[in-house]
């Protein structure tokens, strides 16, 4: 279980670092990767106002990739890592794709998809909450605080 969590926490820092580059574009600074055989195969960050696209969030550009990656559509064997949780949108995304395990660190109580349940994730995704919340949270609210200012 060490083992995972060490793990984890490896892939939410490139996540992280993914969030880092949304928030040098001044965008929502969310970042994701997807994972499979303990490699990289999918990146992203927010885009959504760089290219004026709505859908444009980082687990969609990172399910994009890693299904390019694999050649397929489904991501059954893979992990989500994704600093904020996904929405509604995306966890329907993580849902048509099959993806095995999500993995996210700060809790989103307002857009989040939790707030309408699990049931929106395919049936065997597994969930693990809480992962470098501290620093995934401190990065979205220092955002939303300069914008304030």
């Amino acid at each position: 279980m060490e083992t995972e969590q060490k793990t984890d926490e490896i892939f939410m820092r490139q996540a992280l670092a993914e969030a880092e580059k949304a928030l040098s574009k001044e965008e929502v600074p969310i970042g994701a990767v997807v994972v499979s055989g303990g490699m990289v195969i999918g990146r992203g960050h927010n885009l959504v106002e760089s290219l004026g696209d709505a859908t444009a969030h980082a687990e969609m550009q990172a399910l994009t990739a890693a299904s390019a990656a694999l050649g397929g559509k489904y991501l059954g064997d893979c992990t989500l890592y994704v600093t904020v949780e996904p929405c509604v949108m995306c966890a329907g995304a993580c849902a048509w794709s099959q993806v095995g395990r999500i993995v996210w660190g700060a809790d989103d109580p307002k857009r989040g998809f939790m707030r309408l349940g699990r049931e929106v994730l395919h049936p065997r995704t597994e969930i693990v909450t809480g992962v470098l919340q501290r620093e995934c949270s401190e990065l979205v609210a220092r955002f939303f605080k300069k914008l304030r200012d």
